[in-house]
């Protein structure tokens, strides 16, 4: 296929975007600088932090790279909040006591989609990737109309198709390997966790635009069944968590390294979100309470970020949270170039 025209990049690799810290302007740079596609986790970015970031990558590398945000899917109000995150606080106060932290009061829950999508437009950013949801038909518009490309994330045909519908130029197809939280937005009785062996061939034949597969690819084995199942490209997180590159917590790095294939799962307990990390006694702790019981995102992830913060600051591991995926055995401490001349050895070519 020689080389790449997925985003004008050389190789069809797309670092993660992975909100939290872990995606630094150095990270995303190197991505870049080497022919994939970098992406700046903004989720949890305020406006001004997401605008910093972007300049701070344009000033590393003079190629295209992208910035993730997170879909807004519903709104709370100030009662709604206040309940919530009382609930929030009861749960969580045998590690809050651990710690030393008080019950607070949760009033700002997230950024606003709104300012950081319009820095996105105001910087014109080559490529924009979200989650948890589809931005609307005059945001799509004013993407199109910056000629900005545009990218989705889609755990089932059904959101795939309906990202195609509206107008999105490419789809990631997560597969429910991958580490952090689940892109699902289409409401079902149960969450859809569908490997990325079974996902991507379906999505690929049910959609005309080009698939990207992840979940569980780690290394070139991973890029390499990713185009054998009909995927235009392969998008990796956990394994750039543990390069040097990385802002992830040095904690969070050292689990990476430490653990293996059967010490993730599933859980709710960090943000009130489907999200895929390392086994820790948080998580534990909450394993038998009903997802009911726990407030919904992202009042629950707003509930929680104190506790996190310092639970980092103290050393203690188990009350992070520690996303990673199911490869994560096959994890490495090394620098994103090294990490990129792996994952380019199974592309493609003619």
């Amino acid at each position: 296929m020689g080389e790449s025209t997925l985003f004008g990049v050389k190789y069809p690799i797309i670092q993660a975007g992975m909100a939290g810290g872990a995606t630094s302007p150095q990270l995303v740079a190197t991505v870049c600088n080497f022919g994939g596609l970098g992406t700046i986790g903004g989720g949890y970015m305020s406006p001004n932090d997401l605008r910093t970031a972007i300049q701070e990558v344009k000033k590393l590398t003079d190629q295209p790279f992208a910035v993730n945000l997170f879909i807004p899917e519903q709104s709370f109000t100030a009662e709604e909040i206040a309940i919530h995150s009382k609930r929030g606080m009861e749960l969580t106060q045998t590690f809050r006591d651990r710690l030393g932290l008080a019950t607070k009061t949760v009033e700002k829950v997230q950024e606003s989609f709104e300012q950081q999508f319009q820095v996105v437009l105001d910087e014109k950013v080559p490529v924009f990737s979200f989650t948890f949801g589809i931005p609307s038909g005059d945001q799509i518009a004013a993407l199109k109309a910056a000629g900005i490309v545009t990218c989705g994330t889609a755990t089932t045909v059904e959101e795939a198709k309906q990202i195609e519908q509206v107008g999105i130029d490419t789809v990631v197809a997560q597969g429910s390997e991958a580490g952090g939280h689940r892109g699902s937005f289409i409401q079902s009785e149960h969450l859809p966790l569908i490997g990325t062996m079974a996902l991507v061939p379906q999505i690929v034949d049910h959609v005309r635009i080009p698939v990207i597969a992840a979940g569980g690819i780690m290394d070139e084995r991973g890029v390499a069944a990713a185009f054998a199942l009909g995927a235009s490209g392969a998008q990796v997180g956990t394994a750039f968590l543990t390069t040097t590159e990385s802002g992830a917590h040095s904690l969070h790095k050292e689990q990476l390294l430490q653990n293996n294939e059967a010490n993730t799962e599933v859980t709710y307990a960090f943000s009130g979100k489907a999200a895929r990390g390392i086994r820790n006694a948080f998580i534990e702790a909450h394993s038998s309470t009903r997802l009911e019981e726990i407030p919904p995102y992202p009042i629950q992830n707003a509930v929680t970020q104190d506790l996190r913060k310092a639970s980092s600051v103290e050393g203690d591991w188990n009350m992070m949270s520690l996303w990673a995926g199911q490869g994560i055995r096959l994890a490495e401490q090394l620098s994103a170039e090294q990490l990129m001349q792996k994952l380019t050895k199974a592309i493609p070519r003619l």
